[in-house]
């Protein structure tokens, strides 16, 4: 008589056998015409992540992407942030990456990010919750871009940034003087703080601790970066609550943000605050860095900044005297666009994104396995010679054909485009309408831009200026 026991037996190990031919006949079938990437997994646990986030110029792709783009081609595997990886640095794929978000490749940042970021973050949200949060910040900045009071708001700001400086010094700390002027158009505008009450320093200092924690290592023990940014972001998260209370009070402390978001009758109070978070995160990071490298490289390209002048001065030649800029002068900032753009493309304030592959993918020849990390580096297509002829060059001139904004992808793209985008160009532009009809300047120090892997200028910017009018460098 047959033992029931070994039966079961039997039948089980066949069924893992024809489990396991099966998976392998699987594999042969789809690695016969497609090839995992080839790369290297670097060390135990920590992979090559210490490698890849080495900083460097943030207009080059650093030494770690170009020995690797030379010696596996621009797509290839690796072990990033705890993850088996597949980084991308083909322009296409890219494209493909961010065009497919939704269904291919959600988000997937790293679990400290989350930390600091909170729960609603649009950086981590995905599906609907990323178009409900997504589509109240889009019906903010349509409702505000054009808007006269926020334009007006916008230009008071730069004008007293501008006026502040020291007189009888001719040295600014460009990228601090920046930051400041950014915050305070979001503090003004979203929750209706002037730069000078004592709320929008204490803000202020906490946002540069919570801003300092993205790059930190983990450790959550008291004086680490990690620590100070969780902890600071609770603190912006009870004072943004508080002004939402006092709000529905009826008391006059909302800014335009408020009276929209609260109007919105499917929100949570966590997801109001995350939603303002977002956007003062999105406007004083993004925008102090991208006016910096305006800055910096219009520092060594004199045709650019001579056409940028002319521009600016058509526009002040056909206003009164004392009249603010409205929303036609912006439109008529055609080569002003161009120079913001082409600082977004070499400077590159977001180097690569966080993505992860939930099935199966087959790119032409490339195969991506389900559940592996997917970094498309953005810098990569933006420094790539042949999209751009000498791409490393600061050349907005290159704007003028029409193509040219198709190669490019500084604000990401697909469902997750930058819905702030618009606003941080008005902000931008605004500001340097005034600095080059007022000023010329010259970079004091070797100071170039760093990939940390945000950018990052380590020694504050440092501006020689004179005022317009006089020889550069003469004092009276």
């Amino acid at each position: 008589m047959v033992d029931p026991s070994a039966i079961i037996l039997t039948t089980f190990f066949l069924g893992l056998a024809l489990t396991y031919i099966l998976k392998h006949i699987h594999k042969n079938k789809h690695d016969s015409s497609h090839q995992l990437p080839h790369g290297s997994m670097g060390w135990p646990l920590s992979g090559e992540t210490l490698g890849f986030l080495k900083p460097h110029t943030s207009n080059s792709l650093g030494n770690f992407l170009e020995e690797h783009c030379s010696r596996y081609g621009k797509v290839f595997k690796s072990h990033l942030f705890g993850s088996p990886t597949i980084v991308s640095c083909d322009f296409e794929l890219n494209l493909y990456i961010l065009q497919n978000e939704g269904k291919l490749f959600p988000a997937d940042y790293p679990k400290v990010m989350h930390n600091i970021l909170g729960k609603f973050a649009l950086l981590l949200v995905n599906g609907d919750l990323h178009r409900k949060l997504r589509n109240t910040v889009i019906s903010f900045v349509s409702a505000t871009k054009c808007d006269s009071n926020f334009l007006h708001c916008v230009e008071r700001l730069v004008l007293s940034r501008i006026n502040s400086w020291d007189p009888l010094s001719n040295q600014v700390a460009f990228y601090k003087e920046a930051k400041r002027y950014t915050i305070n158009v979001m503090l003004k505008h979203l929750l209706n703080i002037n730069p000078d009450e004592p709320l929008a320093c204490k803000i202020l200092q906490h946002f540069e601790n919570y801003i300092k924690g993205f790059v930190s290592l983990p450790l959550n023990i008291p004086g680490t970066a990690y620590f100070k940014a969780v902890k600071a972001r609770k603190k912006l998260s009870s004072i943004i609550q508080d002004i939402i209370l006092e709000k529905r009070k009826g008391e006059p402390v909302g800014g335009d943000l408020l009276n929209v978001i609260l109007s919105k009758p499917n929100l949570s109070d966590e997801e109001i605050v995350s939603i303002v978070l977002d956007i003062l995160f999105g406007g004083y990071e993004t925008t102090t860095k991208v006016l910096s490298l305006i800055v910096y490289f219009l520092g060594g390209a004199s045709n650019a900044l001579e056409r940028l002048k002319e521009e600016h001065q058509e526009i002040r030649e056909r206003k009164d005297e004392g009249e603010l800029l409205n929303w036609e002068d912006y439109k008529h900032m055609e080569f002003t666009q161009n120079v913001i753009n082409e600082a977004m493309r070499c400077g590159n304030v977001v180097k690569f994104l966080h993505r992860k592959a939930v099935q199966y993918v087959k790119f032409k020849d490339i195969v991506i396995p389900a559940g592996w990390k997917v970094l498309p580096v953005l810098s990569a297509g933006h420094l790539d010679p042949t999209l751009f002829e000498n791409s490393l060059e600061f050349n907005p001139f290159r704007w003028n054909d029409n193509s040219t904004s198709k190669k490019v992808a500084p604000f990401g793209g697909g469902p997750r485009l930058c819905p702030g985008a618009d606003l941080a160009k008005v902000e931008i532009a605004f500001f340097l309408h005034h600095l080059v009809l007022n000023y010329r300047w010259k970079i004091k120090d070797d100071d170039p831009p760093l990939a940390f892997p945000y950018v990052e200028f380590t020694g504050g910017l440092l501006l020689d200026l004179e005022p317009t009018g006089s020889t550069f460098g003469e004092h009276p």
